[in-house]
């Protein structure tokens, strides 16, 4: 009872807490076997640290040039282990998902050479970074050209149109394991190295690159583990376990790593230079979270699947399927179902819960883009946190919670939400 007050004195009313509670209770074999999937991931990133000789002494931070940063070089060891690749590229001064993205394209793509995207079109952000839409300083602008090769209707890889659509200046082949704002479901690991090895067959010196963002210790395996030669991603999603302040990484075989880190700082230096500025620890105490906190934003994702499920909305995945990454697509089909829901994210946040987030334009966005996401860390999506882009089918995309009870809280303060506005009733 104790329980179910505290929840009460939240916002949440009974009826939404009673409907919250069954779902949870039918969810427990699931939950188990996350439990299973981060526990095996947890001993993977332990082995890796302790073959790697972790210690306090890589806590120190450099600045300036960060020459011999000891900290920093093992930390990228430490990820190379625990993706098994020959290097890794790990810095608080890639920004973003989208930077990192853009640094190992820009570093392993040279005048002439096509990139072919074959999970379809990759994330808004990245069509400025390709030159899909105009930008100063796309790929385009330095004559790499771009195709893809859209998924087939089942969202499996179109082999027959891959293979015609490769040629002589296909020089990497792109693919996104999550869905970005599209409606269809994220590629499992199994499915992307069947893809990769595809590709292999056809020109085995095609780079593949794998966009990981979202992804990282869903699964007991890794794209790099079934052939993926650079896989990408951001710290504050997945890996970054809810503590690194900010940061990217990139990891694959080593001359592209290494290509990559001269596009990041300058060439003749690449990997030698990049001061940590004291925030290392942060980087490997994340690491060493990141299955755990990834476990509780799946269950969360599960949780809300079956939520809203139940109620009669689209949902991607379903209840019921396997599960590939974090993120939770809701489609609700109206502009207010999205504010509603995102209304309610922002509620139960333990950061700015008194904000209403509202609609508007955002930088690499082609439509008005409305976000909720409390966070200790400004736009960590590993925190609990939702958006969509405001057009049609109006779907909003959930994901993270650092904790799963603070994931159902989110997901219950939604429902609450969209009670209130009349938009849904509940069985």
């Amino acid at each position: 009872m104790k329980l179910e007050k505290i929840y009460e004195s939240m916002g949440i009313s009974k009826e939404v807490y009673a409907y919250g509670q069954k779902i949870e209770a039918e969810l427990k074999d699931r939950f188990e076997q996350i439990d299973e999937t981060a526990e095996y991931n947890q001993l993977k990133v332990v082995q890796a640290m302790q073959k790697c000789r972790v210690s306090d002494i890589h806590f120190a931070g450099t600045s300036g040039y960060g020459y011999n940063d000891l900290g920093r070089d093992t930390l990228e060891e430490v990820y190379a282990e625990a993706f098994h690749t020959e290097a890794a590229l790990v810095r608080p001064q890639i920004t973003c998902g989208t930077h990192a993205l853009a640094v190992a394209l820009a570093g392993n793509l040279r005048p002439g050479d096509e990139l072919l995207a074959i999970s379809g079109k990759p994330y808004d952000t990245l069509e400025e970074v390709i030159g899909i839409r105009p930008s100063s300083g796309s790929l385009l602008e330095y004559g790499i050209t771009y195709r893809q090769v859209d998924l087939l209707p089942d969202d499996r890889f179109d082999f027959e149109k891959i293979r015609l659509a490769m040629n002589e200046r296909t020089r990497m082949v792109h693919i996104q394991r999550s869905k970005g704002y599209q409606t269809r479901r994220t590629l499992s690991v199994a499915e992307i190295g069947k893809a990769i090895a595809y590709v292999k067959s056809v020109n085995p010196d095609v780079i593949c690159m794998v966009d990981n963002c979202y992804g990282e210790f869903v699964e007991q395996t890794e794209p790099t583990d079934v052939g993926a030669d650079l896989c990408v991603g951001s710290l504050i999603k997945n890996p970054g376990g809810g503590l690194a302040p900010t940061g990217g990484y990139i990891a694959g075989k080593k001359k592209y790593v290494e290509h990559a880190a001269y596009r990041l700082t300058s060439p003749g230096l690449g990997k030698e230079v990049g001061a940590t500025m004291g925030i290392i620890q942060s980087f490997y105490q994340g690491f060493f979270l990141a299955p755990t906190v990834t476990a509780g934003a799946l269950k969360g994702a599960i949780f809300a699947a079956n939520i809203y499920e139940r109620l009669g909305f689209a949902v991607l995945p379903d209840g019921q399927e396997s599960r590939h990454d974090i993120i939770q697509a809701i489609t609700f089909g109206t502009p207010e179902g999205v504010i509603a829901f995102c209304r309610g994210i922002q509620a139960a946040a333990p950061v700015d819960s008194f904000v209403e987030p509202s609609p508007a334009p955002m930088p690499g966005y082609d439509s008005d883009v409305i976000m909720a996401a409390g966070a200790f860390v400004q736009g960590s999506s590993i925190e609990l946190s939702a958006d969509g882009p405001m057009k049609p089918p109006y779907a909003v995309y959930f994901q993270g919670g650092l904790t799963w009870e603070h994931a159902k809280f989110g997901i219950l303060m939604s429902l609450q939400k969209l009670l209130e506005a009349g938009l849904i009733k509940l069985p």
